[in-house]
């Protein structure tokens, strides 16, 4: 009977107490009840053994879980942006130190060869 019910469509709860559903029966209530008059969700609630605050903080519910997701989605896409600019500034930093490095390592090597060639400067 239940399995019926959800095949067309209607919402069959397997709990009987209404807050122990699960969210996707909440937001079938909340999908069934949107396009309904004060008047008719009174009616509709009464008929299935619910009160019309519960339908009404399910869809609250169902509206701030949406708002969520976009809040979250720009946070993380701000966070993101920050990281690619700290990656940006590491690999400007890793690049000058490398030709720092390389410069100072061609002064040894060319010092070396100096000394070499016209003696220690230090041994005079």
């Amino acid at each position: 009977m239940k399995k019926q019910a959800k095949a067309k469509g209607l919402v069959a709860p397997d709990d009987q107490e209404p807050e122990r559903w699960s969210a996707e029966d909440k937001f079938l209530i909340v999908m069934e009840t949107a396009r309904l008059s004060q008047v008719e969700l009174a009616e509709y609630c009464c008929q299935r053994g619910l009160f019309v605050e519960q339908v009404e903080s399910w869809r609250d519910a169902c509206m701030q879980a949406n708002g969520g997701v976009a809040q979250e989605a720009t946070r993380l896409q701000k966070e993101l942006r920050q990281k690619d600019k700290e990656i940006r500034q590491l690999q400007r930093d890793l690049r000058r130190k490398e030709t720092a490095l390389a410069e100072t390592a061609a002064l040894l090597v060319l010092r070396k060869k100096a000394d070499a060639i016209w003696g220690d400067s230090e041994d005079a």
